[in-house]
């Protein structure tokens, strides 16, 4: 059953009008003006765990953030990518869960700040992404390097996955939170989902998504890795809520991935909204437990 503290969440979604901003495609292009005119700081919060240390280094004109837990010097190392439909700023939820991981992990988190649609577009941002993956596997080796991504940043974690699979690199693990993965948006257990998903809608999603797309095709690798051959993919951690319009293809990937003979770990969770393991709740926290664990195995 539900907790208490879960049920509570599509309530304070509502209150919140998160679904209005996705609801009316006109809210979420002024949503992207108003954020490109006055941009959300991007930096840690200053309440965050203690046990951490955090570091800043400068990648090309990309701020990249590296955060280990205090005493710690891990052998793995992870690249967390942040979610927020590829127009929105990473946010303390996302650091809350990185510092997490890092502390209780044993693995350092490497978090890069990558330009939002429609600055960043996926034919620059995912090879980027692609490039820091690839850079850590030379220098501790694939065997040592995961890739973690919530909602759009499970899409770009699982697109560079897969560029780097056609260099015959396969990460030591892939772990996606709520994850977008077919930005055609048409699978059709869709309808069935969305009126009841208190977070998303896909009349703003698709704004977004023309925006990222940019000049690439919807079934390009690095907009809609569903589409592709998973052979060779390593293993695979998937979180997802049924209550979110992200399920229905997090289900065929799931599918597909194990039919391609992919390492599958399935966290499903009945009930449960959007980026549910970033949140507060107990459900939150057990979602939270697991990652370290798959991390730290």
């Amino acid at each position: 059953m539900a907790s208490f503290a879960s049920r509570l969440v599509p309530p304070v979604l509502a209150v919140q009008g998160r679904k209005r901003r996705y609801a009316d495609p006109r809210a979420t292009l002024a949503r992207i003006a108003d954020d490109r005119l006055r941009p959300k700081p991007y930096g840690p919060p200053r309440r965050l765990r203690r046990d951490v240390h955090i570091s800043l280094r400068d990648d090309h004109g990309w701020p990249v953030y590296e955060v280990v837990g205090q005493d710690q010097r891990p052998e793995r190392h992870a690249v967390y990518l942040h979610g927020g439909a590829w127009i929105n700023e990473i946010t303390g939820h996302h650091w809350r869960l990185i510092a997490h991981l890092a502390a209780t992990a044993g693995t350092r988190i490497i978090v890069p700040i990558y330009p939002l649609a429609p600055l960043g577009t996926a034919a620059a941002v995912v090879p980027r992404a692609a490039g820091l993956l690839r850079a850590l596997s030379a220098e501790h080796g694939p065997g040592q390097i995961s890739v973690i991504g919530d909602s759009a940043g499970g899409q770009i974690a699982l697109s560079a996955g897969l560029l780097l699979r056609q260099e015959d690199i396969a990460l030591r693990r892939t772990v996606l939170i709520s994850p977008a993965l077919d930005l055609r948006l048409t699978n059709p257990e869709i309808d069935d989902v969305e009126p009841r998903d208190p977070w998303l809608a896909r009349p703003g999603l698709r704004e977004a998504i023309e925006l990222w797309r940019a000049d690439l095709p919807l079934e390009d690798l690095r907009v809609s890795p569903l589409l592709t051959d998973l052979r060779g993919l390593g293993p695979l951690a998937v979180f997802s809520g049924t209550t979110d319009i992200t399920y229905p293809d997090v289900r065929l990937l799931v599918g597909k991935a194990r039919a391609a003979g992919v390492e599958v770990e399935f966290h499903e969770a009945r009930g449960m909204v959007h980026v549910y393991p970033l949140l507060p709740i107990p459900e939150g926290r057990a979602a939270r437990a697991a990652m370290a664990e798959l991390l730290r195995s």
